[in-house]
């Protein structure tokens, strides 16, 4: 059965929306998913998930949340091969060039430990909409196709 982990950090509950969202939608698809709270996570956990997820806010001025800082580290010495990521979070675009930076840190992140990269990053402004919704249900989908893919061709 494929199985998925889902990452959050969360100050305004945006985020852990966005975490149910898509942990709801892999259930939906008939994945086995667990959702965690990126402090009380140990990054070398998500060895034991085919797919993996994280959804952060960027704090202030492009910040990593502060509570995640040690999992982003330990995240960067993992090898994930044969693994597939993705990388979601909410934002506010009050803050500019600095509007959901922690997305793109992450994605950097998970490039280092040779996870592949499932779907394209989704960064929603503020609480998830519906069209957010919709957004993040197809991030899901194509999550799930990539780890067909990636099944098919070990």
């Amino acid at each position: 059965m494929m199985t998925a982990h889902v990452v959050f950090a969360t100050i305004t509950g945006n985020n852990e929306d966005v975490a149910d969202i898509v942990t709801e939608q892999f259930e939906t698809l008939g994945v086995k998913v667990q959702e965690s709270e990126i402090s009380q996570m140990d990054a070398a956990d998500l060895l034991k998930s085919d797919i993996l997820v994280v959804c952060a806010y960027t704090y202030d001025e492009g910040s990593l949340p502060e509570e995640g800082m040690d999992f982003y580290d330990d995240l960067q010495d993992l090898d994930l091969t044969g693994h597939v990521y993705g990388v979601a979070g909410s934002g506010d675009t009050y803050y500019g060039k600095y509007y959901n930076t922690t997305v793109d840190r992450f994605d950097e992140a998970f490039k280092k430990t040779g996870a592949k990269k499932g779907a394209d990053d989704v960064k929603i402004n503020l609480e998830p909409g519906e069209k957010d919704i919709q957004a993040l249900d197809d991030f899901v989908s194509q999550l799930v196709r990539s780890e067909k893919k990636q099944r098919e061709l070990n």
